[in-house]
């Protein structure tokens, strides 16, 4: 096999993905992602403004859930947003919770997309 093979390979390495999504680190910049993008909270009632605290204090039953496949994301909060001349659109609003997993997927998986197209 050629280097240039080889190293392919390697960044497309998807042994591990669960602990990369999971990893503290990635957690943190995930939950920060989330605070900055602000928005609506979700079914659950808990605020975007809570959610480092709760991260805080809750991550290690998270990632327990997560890691023995026990994590279930909760329902979406559906709001209608006005379109003007009398229409609307449906939008759902997950939890916060949901949008920081959904942001450390988001974060771990681009890796692949952007070493590709070097």
């Amino acid at each position: 096999m050629k280097m240039k093979e080889t190293m392919k390979k390697r960044k497309r390495d998807t042994s591990h993905l669960i602990e990369r999504v999971l990893h503290p680190s990635n957690l943190t910049l995930a939950c920060k992602e989330v605070v900055q993008n602000k928005g609506a909270g979700g079914v659950d009632g808990m605020k975007v403004s809570e959610l480092k605290a709760h991260l805080d204090s809750h991550s290690n039953q998270l990632v327990k859930q997560a890691m023995e496949m026990q994590y279930l994301p909760q329902p979406i909060r559906g709001k209608d947003i006005s379109k003007g001349g009398g229409k609307t659109r449906p939008l759902g609003i997950p939890t916060v919770i949901d949008r920081m997993m959904q942001q450390a997927v988001a974060r771990v998986v681009m890796m692949f997309y952007e070493s590709s197209s070097k």
